[in-house]
């Protein structure tokens, strides 16, 4: 049944995501071979903050949690865990989760399409080696996703890596520190909860404990101060860590070329150094 895991972990009287349209599923199925296939990445601070990678295949979106987010660097082999397969529609949901399987603020981190380098994708994916290339705001270029066959505890056929290729855009720039906010609205994850009710934020917390709750704290601090322009007696490290970002550069829909250009200019800062350091007697 299309979305059967999806559906049976969701409760959508309490949850502002899809449902689910069975039929349009079935459409965009029909469809892929002449329509061009959509991707997205969501930054999901929930009970640890990761990202959402998910491609379009056969009118559902195909996922995998990337608990560190893409890297622009093709040393750099990321861990993508595998999940229940999320509908076309949750493909540009942004907001507030407020309970539940997933409880917490889920924001569009990227998105565009997607080219398969195979022949044949379901092949590909039994296999474990789908070869791919990307055409979003952030994220471009050739890429693979490859099973790690149970190497990773507690991943079995779940764990992935995800790999950039090598290619022009490629680079060793953070991707997700360079271009933090939602390509949907341009903003962080306070302005996107300062759009809801403060008193759900608080009731629903999802994340309690560590990294996590802590960063979840500022954010709630942060988001209530923006809605009502009132401080709420925001402790000394979470003040601190809200000035810090106040100061910090804001980035919303960076241009494909901005992205190019930073990280072929990291490459050539570090092959610079390299050479100096070479010529020195």
């Amino acid at each position: 049944m299309v979305l059967e895991k999806y559906k049976q972990k969701r409760n959508f009287t309490a949850t502002p995501e899809p449902s689910g349209d069975v039929k349009l599923a079935e459409e965009r199925a029909k469809k892929q071979q002449t329509a061009k296939l959509f991707f997205c990445v969501q930054k999901h601070l929930a009970s640890h903050l990761h990202y959402d990678f998910r491609l379009e295949w056969k009118g559902v979106l195909l996922s995998w949690a990337v608990p560190k987010g893409p890297s622009l660097d093709p040393k750099v082999k990321r861990l993508a865990m595998k999940v229940e397969d999320h509908p076309i529609e949750y493909g540009t949901f942004e907001g507030v989760i407020p309970s539940g399987y997933g409880a917490g603020i889920v924001m569009l981190w990227d998105q565009g399409t997607w080219t398969p380098q195979v022949d044949d994708v379901d092949a590909a994916l039994k296999k474990g080696d789908l070869k791919f290339t990307l055409d979003g705001y952030k994220l471009k270029g050739s890429w693979v996703l490859v099973r790690t066959g149970g190497r990773y505890p507690g991943g079995g056929d779940r764990s992935w890596l995800l790999i950039k290729h090598k290619d022009e855009w490629a680079g060793e720039v953070d991707i997700t520190e360079f271009a933090p906010n939602s390509v949907k609205s341009g903003g962080d994850f306070a302005e996107i909860l300062a759009q809801e009710n403060p008193d759900v934020w608080q009731s629903h917390r999802p994340a309690k404990g560590g990294d996590a709750g802590a960063m979840f704290d500022r954010i709630i601090e942060r988001a209530i101060e923006m809605k009502t322009g009132k401080k709420s007696g925001t402790p000394p490290v979470a003040t601190r860590a809200k000035a810090t970002k106040a100061t910090a550069p804001k980035t919303a829909k960076p241009t494909t070329a901005r992205v190019a250009t930073t990280a072929k200019s990291a490459g050539a800062k570090k092959k610079t150094a390299a050479k100096t350091r070479a010529a020195k007697p």
